[in-house]
């Protein structure tokens, strides 16, 4: 099939709506269009009419004709096949057929008629989805809109406020400038009022009354009254359209939807960014991550905790150093140093240091100077264990009672959070116990639990809730956590120089977190 143009005209053969699908040019068009009359016969039950070199066919519509123009090659049946989607197309953008209807909705009509036709080849859709591709509705877009304006907006106001934070600072200028003007004149004035007595003196005279901060305050706040009513003026005013994106931004969170504002990815930022104890010039950090899948029905199925110690030296002179690391781990662990870390001094005293002691450590940047991994798939090591049991209670949904336990006693965990998945659709789950907080993420569809801290005197909870679903809904449960002891038995003991041997302040920072914690 190939379909030269399709068209909405009136019974005299005047075009309203034709739109070509192969190259034709406006003269071709408008002859085809008005020779179609001349061929329909009374009395002809035919919805077709053929000429020599293309075939009409079409369907009346009150006053108007819907025309396709094709081929005589064409397959008729496919023809009227697409005739009858042309014509249930029209009603959906046109209310009454006639005229002036058909040209006020021209635009959307050709856009429909771009949906159904490429290039003259009939496209595999239906009458939803052409309406779907019409409107080309995108929530994605929508959020994205929406997040845009309210970062825009805030960086209005932070803009204001920084304007406001340099005018107060150019008042205060103004202040202690005008202050101190006005002293030197209050002390001449009384000078030659009160026989000599300055205002600090306190004696006679008016000026002593009114203290110079008073005179001071009052001149600049007569000062800026102007400045500030002007400004306020001038002030931009946001639309009526910031209360919409509100609105909608409101209604995005409501449905679960993580609308992050940029004050807060700077805040938290700032607040990732910020160490949380005094760096040394010599600053070092321990950091470990833990890679853990085990099973639904128990069994650790693989474990892998990698681990570095990175130094940071601020100070050029400071870099002239070796570090005494312990290792009191009786597990299995794999150690690597530095290529440039003497591994003899590692082996025989357990120390890092530069193999060629007249070179110092790098400066201002971070560097890995030791390396551990430890892989295993014994239940024993496992720190945190989870155990989920979903069962089904007959009436579509499932009863879960999901439980932790810290296995080694000797670690606390921080900010732990437990995600329990939940089937797609399903409504918020009823939660029948929980020692900790929770949360129900309707965007995931998740159920997250939190729990602040687990340690030795609090090493065990359990959540229990009912929720719609199969057991295998329930699953992988996920989890993390951070803590500030470090998971292996590696430990820095002090900082020696190299020439003396003296013990040389140090910072340090030890941190493991979960990469992948899973229960599947």
């Amino acid at each position: 099939m190939v379909l030269l143009a399709a068209c909405v005209c009136t019974k005299g053969g005047k075009a309203l709506v034709s739109r070509q699908f192969v190259e034709m040019s406006k003269s071709r068009i408008e002859g085809l269009l008005a020779a179609f009359p001349k061929l329909m016969s009374s009395g002809r039950q035919h919805t077709f009419v053929e000429t020599e070199s293309v075939r009409y066919v079409y369907q009346p519509i009150d006053k108007l004709y819907t025309l396709l123009i094709t081929t005589r090659a064409s397959n008729i049946l496919e023809d009227l096949e697409t005739l009858r989607l042309f014509s249930r197309v029209i009603p959906e953008y046109c209310r009454t057929m006639d005229e002036s209807e058909i040209l006020d909705n021209s635009f959307n009509l050709i856009f429909a008629f771009d949906e159904i036709v490429a290039l003259g080849y009939r496209e595999s859709v239906n009458l939803a989805q052409i309406r779907t591709f019409v409107e080309m509705d995108s929530h994605e877009e929508k959020v994205y809109r929406a997040v845009r304006e309210t970062q825009e907006r805030e960086a209005r106001t932070k803009s204001k406020e920084k304007a406001k934070e340099l005018q107060r600072k150019r008042t205060e200028e103004m202040k202690r400038s005008g202050g101190r003007s006005i002293t030197s004149g209050g002390i001449n004035n009384t000078n030659n009022n009160s026989g000599g007595f300055g205002v600090s003196g306190g004696f006679g005279g008016v000026s002593s009354t009114f203290p110079v901060d008073a005179i001071t305050t009052s001149t600049t706040q007569d000062t800026r009254s102007p400045s500030i009513k002007s400004s306020s003026n001038k002030a931009m005013k946001l639309g009526g359209k910031a209360r919409d994106v509100d609105s909608f931004v409101d209604q995005l969170k409501s449905e679960g939807e993580k609308v992050t504002s940029s004050d807060n990815m700077t805040h938290n930022k700032t607040t990732n960014n910020t160490p949380d104890i005094d760096m040394e010039p010599i600053h070092i950090v321990m950091s470990e991550e833990i890679v853990l899948h085990a099973g639904r029905d128990g069994g650790l199925q693989n474990m892998e905790i990698q681990g570095i110690l990175k130094l940071r030296i601020t100070d050029s002179d400071s870099g002239f150093i070796k570090i005494q690391v312990e290792n009191t781990d009786t597990r299995p662990i794999q150690i690597q140093t530095h290529p440039n870390v003497d591994r003899e001094l590692w082996k025989t005293k357990g120390q890092i240091g530069m193999k060629m002691n007249n070179k110092p450590f790098p400066h201002n940047t971070d560097v890995g100077v030791l390396k551990w991994r430890f892989h295993t798939v014994e239940d024993s090591y496992v720190p945190l264990s989870i155990n989920c049991w979903p069962q089904d209670n007959g009436s579509g949904g499932c009863d879960v009672n999901i439980e932790y336990n810290l296995e080694n006693i000797t670690m606390e965990l921080n900010e732990v959070v437990i995600t329990i998945p939940l089937a797609l659709g399903s409504p918020s789950p009823l939660i029948n116990e929980c020692e900790g907080e929770h949360e129900y993420d309707r965007s995931r569809s998740c159920l997250i639990w939190k729990i602040p801290i687990i340690d030795k005197n609090s090493p065990t909870a359990a959540l229990d809730f009912t929720a719609r679903g199969i057991p295998d809904n329930f699953f992988p449960v996920c989890v993390s956590f951070t803590s500030s002891l470090p998971y292996c038995g590696l430990k820095v003991l002090g900082v020696v120089g190299n020439t003396d041997g003296a013990a040389v302040n140090f910072s340090q920072e030890t941190l493991l977190k979960t990469n992948t914690y899973e229960i599947n």
